[in-house]
């Protein structure tokens, strides 16, 4: 991997991705510690820095309620902050270049190329321009949708701060909302259960947010070039079977329990959200602590899985389940090589995927076992707060406004690593590469 000069500095672009989004959370955590960011008590510094991870990273768990204890000043600080952590820092820089007419370097598009999981620059720039464009047009549409079905509850000017905040909050897959104002802290869009225009336009902001800018930009160009790429098609195919499999699961475990006061339109509504949003989205309009026990571990495997890379959102990524899912079935059938779509995958792509799942398994394993000694709470909520820092989800069972100093610490760790990705943070601390001079003999272990 190339590194990167400044000045005396030496730093390779997992290092700069990591540091830059470090530097949007101090930053962040230093302005929701001023008094006009709160309508009470100033937020103490844990406070602040939580919410500032939580914002930046894309999160939307709280530890204080978004709609009542902070200011419009503080509420604007949170959007900025999950706009820029969506987007990435990379790409906003990149975009205020563009808009000054500048020239894009090579050091900045290998930023970019580290940024976007793209293989190669070929293209970066354009595919920045396009990223503004798309992220743009689909907020708007979604703010405008939102505004008009919020003017019905609130004046007109508060609807339509209302729509522009929560569609870039779910867009971004941030997963931060405002109703605390109206429906009492912590309430969500529990109200909207069976809200047509709230329900779709959520849906379609958590997907288009998390399949990725580089799906988009592909699907953008099909009737063009009338050809997907391989990635789009392992995003789009997985993404649809985890959406029907996931929602279909939801609706016969919770039939006869949170979703039996819903009408039938309803109910396959809340399925469909409760099914998508688990992959970073972060907005539910069914109580959580309210499931069943088998429903919410559905809900911590879609969280782990989590969106698509390139995206607004975290998790081991759409591309990594796809991967171990065919690897496995490759080798029961005694198959050599893992292909999909008629195309064979790296043995590099299919040790990436290993190695992202187990790094991203350790991390969640041992956050949960401290979690569970630090804060007095039973096991699955316990595991359910850590998948959903480290997924970047953001929905809670009610554990984060709970959380004592050192599991508040926990949590930020965990949101850090889940945005910036194991092993983009792995490459980050790791010491200078050096060329093995010789290779041990092969050695055969007994597996299963």
């Amino acid at each position: 991997m190339s590194n990167l000069s400044f000045g005396n500095l030496r730093l390779t672009p997992p290092k700069i991705l990591s540091l830059g989004f470090f530097l949007l959370i101090v930053a962040g955590t230093i302005l929701l510690s001023l008094p006009a960011a709160s309508t009470g008590e100033r937020l103490s510094f844990i406070d602040a820095l939580f919410m500032a991870t939580s914002a930046t990273c894309v999160t939307g768990l709280a530890v204080i309620d978004t709609g009542t204890q902070l200011t419009e000043f503080g509420q604007i600080v949170l959007l900025v902050l999950f706009q820029f952590g969506g987007l990435g820092f990379v790409t906003m820089a990149t975009v205020i270049t563009l808009v000054l007419n500048k020239r894009i370097s090579l050091k900045e598009r290998l930023l970019l190329q580290e940024s976007m999981n793209q293989n190669s620059m070929q293209g970066i720039v354009k595919l920045i321009r396009r990223v503004l464009l798309y992220s743009l047009v689909i907020q708007l549409s979604g703010a405008i949708l939102l505004a008009a079905r919020f003017t019905v509850d609130m004046p007109l000017g508060k609807a339509v701060y209302y729509g522009l905040f929560h569609s870039i909050s779910i867009f971004n897959n941030a997963g931060f909302d405002l109703f605390g104002d109206i429906h009492g802290p912590f309430s969500g869009l529990t109200r909207y259960a069976e809200d047509f225009i709230v329900n779709i336009t959520s849906m379609l902001l958590i997907f288009l947010g998390g399949i990725g800018f580089i799906v988009l930009s592909d699907v953008v160009d099909y009737p063009k070039r009338k050809r997907l790429t391989l990635h789009s098609k392992v995003v789009l195919s997985t993404s649809a079977v985890l959406i029907v499999v996931g929602a279909a699961i939801f609706f016969w475990l919770e039939l006869n329990s949170t979703l039996k006061p819903l009408h039938p339109g309803g109910k396959i509504m809340a399925s469909l959200l409760q099914a998508i949003t688990p992959r970073s989205g972060g907005v539910t309009t069914i109580e959580i602590p309210l499931l069943r026990e088998s429903t919410q571990f559905l809900m911590i495997l879609l969280m782990f899985i989590g969106a698509a890379p390139g995206s607004t959102g975290g998790g081991i990524k759409i591309t990594t389940f796809a991967i171990l899912v065919v690897t496995a079935f490759a080798r029961l059938r005694g198959k050599e090589d893992i292909v999909m779509f008629r195309n064979r995958i790296s043995k590099e792509n299919v040790y990436r995927a290993i190695t992202m799942t187990l790094l991203s398994l350790m991390l969640v394993v041992s956050a949960t076992m401290l979690l569970s000694v630090t804060e007095r709470a039973d096991f699955l909520t316990v595991l359910f707060e850590a998948v959903s820092a480290f997924g970047t989800s953001g929905i809670t069972m009610g554990l984060t406004p709970e959380l004592t100093t050192i599991g508040k610490i926990l949590v930020i760790i965990l949101m850090f690593v889940g945005r910036t990705g194991p092993l983009t943070l792995a490459y980050a601390l790791k010491p200078k590469n050096s060329k093995e001079l010789y290779r041990y003999p092969e050695g055969n272990i007994t597996i299963g």
